[in-house]
């Protein structure tokens, strides 16, 4: 589950010398699709790590991206603008929900969602740590995983990691690299059909 968290996620260029939260409106506002290479580390209350995963991801606003995950376990996770597929190749197991059910408060809804972020969550500027540029984004809404998610920019104005708190007390942290801002992306990758054989679990 927790690979599930991360779902979704993306990357920004905006303006220089803007500040990270203004930094997060220009990325909301000007791109429109992205690809990068990741990597994910989960940390225990402890800060103990218990998980670490890479893989590539794309997106296209709103509401469609694609997060592959190549180690240590395949898996894949989809959304197409009304569901979101989880298929687990190890377990040939396929997790289906409606899409807006599944995000809610999450990053995805975060940064792949409409334009209105404040409408979800609350957004505050943060001190400079690492030489990056970092904001905290609290979700309004108590029906979400996530207690607070950070994100942080670096100079040249790219989203470079991300910090996500969870309610179990995890921080998942994911570093962005090679990002492509607004690269030309197949619709096609935001399709997915249950492999043949594989457990659909959901609607």
């Amino acid at each position: 589950m927790l690979r599930f968290y991360v779902s979704i996620l993306l990357l920004a260029s905006t303006a220089a010398h803007a500040s990270a939260t203004d930094k997060l409106k220009n990325f909301v506002a000007a791109t429109h699709s992205a690809q990068a290479n990741f990597t994910q580390e989960v940390q225990d209350k402890s800060g103990k790590r218990i998980q670490s995963a890479s893989g590539t991801m794309q997106f296209v606003r709103p509401g469609k991206f694609r997060w592959s995950y190549h180690k240590p376990y395949e898996q894949l996770i989809v959304g197409d603008g009304k569901k979101f597929w989880l298929y687990d190749v190890d377990l040939n197991q396929v997790t289906v929900k409606k899409l807006d059910a599944a995000l809610g408060g999450s990053p995805a809804a975060l940064l792949s969602g409409n334009n209105e972020i404040e409408r979800s969550f609350v957004l505050k500027d943060l001190a400079d740590r690492n030489g990056l540029e970092w904001l905290q984004a609290k979700p309004k809404s108590s029906e979400t995983n996530f207690e607070k998610i950070l994100m942080a920019f670096n100079a040249k104005s790219e989203l470079a990691v991300m910090e996500l708190y969870d309610t179990f007390g995890h921080r998942t942290v994911l570093r962005f690299s090679e990002l492509k801002n607004n690269p030309p992306l197949s619709l096609q990758l935001f399709t997915f059909v249950p492999p043949k054989g594989a457990d659909v679990l959901g609607e």
